[in-house]
């Protein structure tokens, strides 16, 4: 009776110490992007989830939905989700966690990953700013371009109108030079017929 007794004590627990064993808590995995966590409107994005066993089943969870799960099984120690076409309601944190083939319960959550989808509004936003700087450098470089050609006309002008009062005052200067030169040329023309009509070997008065 008592042998039986020791048996069945043995049993119990070698049997307690192996579930123990299968429940101690497993090391949380790291969670990692392979690209940028700010991704554009229906953008992709791989997120990669590592644990330290092999073979195990790795589980991709949102904080802000309990619904949300990806289940994946790897032979090695890590696998790769790779959600795509996301929207912004898809924004969140992300963790992950794995089982190995000996354990029936999840590891600890890995740490968050926090995940951010642009709107296409801004993506529209930027576009509309982008064009209005477009216009406004375009509306500048006209009002420039008419600016200086405003200014070249009116040089232009003055440069002629400078040209046509010289010339004008040139023309002035020789036209009172004439008479002066004419009243000039008949003096001379008049002393010379004087002179000539003079009778040789007579004086002049």
């Amino acid at each position: 009776m008592l042998t039986e007794f020791l048996s069945l004590l043995c049993l119990g627990l070698s049997l307690g110490f192996g579930d123990e064993k299968k429940n101690e808590t497993l090391p949380k995995p790291s969670l990692s992007a392979l690209s940028s966590l700010v991704v554009g409107h229906r953008g992709n994005v791989t997120l990669r989830c590592q644990s330290h066993f092999q073979n195990v089943t790795f589980t991709l969870g949102k904080l802000q939905d309990s619904g949300y799960r990806q289940e994946q099984r790897s032979t090695g120690h890590k696998a790769e989700f790779l959600l795509t076409h996301l929207e912004p309601k898809d924004a969140g944190m992300y963790f992950c966690a794995y089982k190995t083939m000996d354990s029936q319960e999840w590891s600890g959550e890995s740490d968050y990953l926090q995940l951010e989808v642009k709107d296409d509004l801004d993506g529209r936003g930027a576009t509309e700013v982008k064009n209005a700087n477009g216009l406004i450098f375009a509306a500048t470089f006209s009002c420039l371009s008419i600016s200086i050609l405003f200014l070249s006309v009116v040089f232009i002008n003055r440069c002629a109108q400078h040209g046509l009062s010289h010339e004008e005052s040139t023309r002035r200067t020789s036209h009172s030079e004439f008479p002066k030169q004419e009243a000039t040329d008949l003096s001379n023309l008049d002393r010379i017929s004087v002179s000539t009509e003079r009778p040789p070997g007579s004086e002049p008065c």
